[in-house]
């Protein structure tokens, strides 16, 4: 595999910023590709928290772009875009303090974008120049249709982490953004009439991955395509799915500095201490005969909360939720594990810390996932001993297997999930067949090295000297 340079363009990466799994994907993704002799370096924003961790970058590049003075910064293997006009605010990447979108974030990510593609054309500012510009979700979205017509540049690779989120604005910020003429029609970035970034990416750049082989293909139904079907299927030669890995050093319960004891599947009996610890930092009764489910992640309907409070209070055994979304999910979590103190708990929020006790404390992981383009915390469970129960959905369905590794039903619904957790169940209470399940999903390999194999040679293919 020939020596390559690669630009990886993401609105958040770990531990610099991070809301959700594409930040963990931004920084695991990147090392693994440079274990492999890649050079990668990844752009993103200069939020306050990115700048404040990176206090010695150096000023590599003043820009003057859409009408915004900017700064591009190095500090290892980070491009920083520093525009203090529009990144350097109290909030999240994508919000504000009370939770609410930026209203500009459309020039927000569409100058990240437009960095990124001059970055990967021949009037580049620096001297590094990437052979694939690798952009993420719909933030990095329009560097394909910025590079459209550049007679020198990079091959471009759109990945799709969740197609629900698309990046859609006003017609007007087609003029404010200095995007390429006749981009704005319904083969390009135009959606009902509005922008729509991430169309852009799917319908400009060189190839398209989704994050698992199997939501690959439910992104070609209308059920699962967020009205972009019809073209992902146009698309559809381009198209491919790649699994994401996890880090399996950062998770990993026999190193894990974040819990109560360390264990590993030779020694699942050490496994109990983190349970116990888990109950007393949720304020639970302290009971190794009953078992305990956990859930962790955003508290949203595509996650399936909902359907896990309707059955909560039928669920044969103790309960922890940690996690965040809107004022209304987290008062239904809030008033479920009212209702039931004693046997259900609530952390909102997110604190890595006790995620890592849950997967590690819990009997049985949660995700009722109406759908999942991939999914990290199945995996990171299975590598814990605490063995998922999660709807047979994208990522869910490529990375457990039922009654092998975990636990899989089909209808999204309460009355399927607690059937499921019936059979989970029945089987914990059989220690001999639940140890055996228990180490063969510790045995499972959810490393970056495969899918990092699988994008350098999805790199190798696109890149060429020069591109039309």
């Amino acid at each position: 595999m020939r020596f390559m340079r690669v630009l990886f363009v993401t609105p958040e990466c770990a531990p610099l910023t991070k809301t959700g799994g594409l930040g963990d994907v931004s920084a695991a993704l990147p090392a693994a590709l440079r274990e492999l002799g890649l050079d990668v370096r990844v752009l993103l924003p200069g939020y306050p928290d990115v700048m404040a961790r990176t206090a010695g970058a150096t000023e590599a590049a003043v820009l003057d772009l859409l009408g915004l003075e900017s700064r591009l910064l190095e500090s290892e293997q980070y491009l920083l875009l520093d525009c203090p006009a529009l990144y350097r605010r109290d909030g999240g990447p994508y919000q504000n303090a009370a939770g609410e979108d930026w209203p500009d974030n459309g020039l927000r990510f569409g100058l990240l974008s437009r960095v990124a593609a001059l970055l990967g054309a021949a009037g580049s500012p620096l001297a590094w120049r990437p052979d694939l510009v690798h952009c993420n979700d719909w933030p990095a979205a329009l560097a394909p249709v910025y590079l459209k017509g550049e007679t020198q540049r990079a091959a471009t690779l759109m990945t799709v982490h969740n197609l629900a989120f698309q990046g859609n604005f006003a017609r007007s910020l087609v003029a404010r953004l200095g995007l390429p003429a006749g981009v704005f029609s319904v083969d390009g970035i135009e959606f009902h009439g509005r922008l729509s970034f991430l169309k852009g990416g799917i319908a400009y750049a060189d190839a398209i991955t989704a994050v698992s082989p199997s939501y690959a293909r439910e992104i070609l139904t209308e059920e699962f395509g967020c009205g972009l079907d019809g073209l992902l299927r146009h698309r559809g030669d381009a198209l491919s799915g790649v699994l994401n890995g996890i880090d399996t050093a950062a998770w990993d319960p026999a190193s894990d500095a974040r819990i109560a004891q360390r264990y590993d599947a030779d020694r699942l009996e050490m496994k109990s201490p983190n349970k116990a610890a888990l109950q007393r930092r949720m304020n639970l009764p302290v009971d190794g005969r009953v078992p305990l489910f956990g859930i962790v992640g955003r508290l949203t309907e595509q996650k399936g909360i909902d359907l896990a409070l309707a059955v909560a209070g039928e669920l044969p055994g103790q309960l922890v939720i940690l996690g965040k979304g809107s004022r209304d999910h987290e008062n239904a979590v809030a008033a479920t594990a009212s209702r039931h103190r004693g046997r259900i708990a609530f952390a909102a929020g997110f604190d890595e810390d006790l995620a890592h006790l849950i997967e590690a404390g819990a009997d049985l992981f949660l995700m009722p996932s109406r759908y999942e383009p991939c999914g990290l915390n199945q995996m990171y469970s299975q590598r814990y001993g605490t063995p998922p129960v999660a709807r047979a959905t994208g990522g869910l369905a490529d990375t457990v297997e039922d009654g092998v590794t975990g636990f899989l039903f089909e209808r999204a619904e309460g009355a399927a999930l607690l059937e499921a957790v019936r059979r989970a169940v029945a089987l914990w209470r059989d220690k001999p067949q639940w140890r055996e399940l228990q180490r063969r999903a510790m045995a499972r390999d959810f490393s970056w090295s495969a899918p990092a194999r699988r994008y350098a040679g999805l790199y190798s293919r696109l890149a060429t000297p020069e591109r039309p």
